[in-house]
């Protein structure tokens, strides 16, 4: 399966393939890999036909950036590949202004990343995470003036609240800024928490939907089951996450060890691993653009790669659907009910805001 088709994100001319390459493994150590296993990685990716590259400034503290430009300097392949990075997080502790959405903050990140990534320009610059302090009109006007420059080709927000990317979003369309193209956001069969609002919003604002850790840390990779959850966890990512951060972020939870049971299940039934059965289901929902895939190992991202080349029946995605169901929450569980008595008999547009009304699968009370 090779990976020769490819979509454009949001409502912009890029073109990028349906799987990307997110690197936050490359010089990462411990649970990442060597420049050596980085380039036979990057290399599969490239060869499958693949052009989208993701890294950022603070991964493996700049080291993982100066990997991914050397490798893409070494094979000729700048003018082909989509390189994306991004910025926010922290450079140095202690300095208010070296991390931020900041006029400061994100000219000194991007001029780093430049230079580390050893090009003149990077394809698409995310905002990394929402400072919750920046007033969101400097951020566009300032991301706006790096696309005039030159510098940068194309915006994107991650990990952001909703109503800041349509307030973002609705501010651009207004001053004619440059409009953000996508939204990068976790999205797995455990973490399916973006379906309250980014699907609507993405589809109604002209942005793409790039999502990350659809194996939710490796929890879903088929090396875990619920006996792991008393038992000690082998080297890895999910490990690694789980030693950092708080209990509130854990994913082994009662909810999480049932959807790797049906998940594990399913892709026996069908002769596929639990990860490419994972990642079809992220890559195959509505108005998903792009998938970033990590890997520390070449056999993890061929594998990984045909994830795209089988068709999940209907019956076992409604098996996963049900098994990874949301919890019911206000207003999205009384919204369907209410709208079924106010529109009557009013049919809606087969592309039209409620096309995507089924996107939130079956919700249900959560004992968590």
């Amino acid at each position: 399966m090779t990976l020769n088709a490819y979509y454009t994100l949001g409502r912009s001319g890029l073109r990028v393939s349906r799987l990307a390459l997110g690197t936050m493994t490359f010089g990462q150590a411990g649970w990442g890999c060597d420049a050596g296993t980085a380039g036979q990685i990057l290399d599969t990716y490239l060869e499958a036909g693949g052009n989208f590259v993701d890294t950022a400034d603070i991964y493996g503290e700049g080291v993982g950036e100066e990997l991914v430009g050397s490798l893409i300097a070494e094979r000729g392949v700048r003018d082909r590949t989509v390189l994306a990075t991004k910025f926010t997080l922290s450079a140095r502790a202690g300095d208010p202004n070296a991390g931020g959405n900041g006029r400061k903050a994100m000219l000194r990140a991007l001029e780093g990343s430049l230079r580390r990534l050893g090009t003149d320009y990077v394809d698409l610059y995310i905002l990394h995470a929402w400072d919750a302090h920046t007033p969101v009109e400097e951020v566009m006007r300032g991301l706006d003036d790096l696309v005039s420059s030159g510098k940068v080709r194309y915006v994107a927000f991650s990990n952001v609240p909703a109503w800041y990317a349509a307030r973002a979003q609705t501010l651009a369309e207004w001053r004619a800024y440059e409009p953000l193209c996508a939204l990068q956001l976790e999205y797995s069969l455990v973490e399916r928490g973006i379906e309250y609002e980014f699907p609507p919003l993405c589809q109604e604002l002209g942005m793409g939907l790039m999502t990350w850790g659809p194996l939710a840390s490796g929890l879903l990779s088929g090396k875990y089951s619920g006996a792991s959850e008393s038992g000690g966890l082998p080297d890895g990512r999910l490990k690694t996450t789980a030693a950092r951060t708080p209990r509130t972020l854990d994913k082994r939870t009662e909810r999480s060890w049932g959807i790797v049971a049906e998940l594990t299940k399913v892709a026996g039934e069908i002769g596929q691993s639990p990860a490419q059965v994972a990642v079809n289901w992220v890559a195959n929902r509505p108005t998903v653009t792009s998938v970033l895939l990590g890997a520390s190992k070449r056999h993890q991202i061929q594998s990984t790669v045909a994830a795209l080349s089988f068709n999940l029946p209907d019956d076992l995605q409604a098996r996963l659907n049900t098994a990874s169901a949301l919890p019911r929450t206000a207003p999205y569980g009384l919204l369907p009910w209410l709208q079924r008595s106010v529109n009557a008999r009013t049919r809606d547009k087969p592309d039209g805001p409620r096309a995507l009304r089924d996107w939130v699968g079956p919700v249900r009370r959560s004992r968590e």
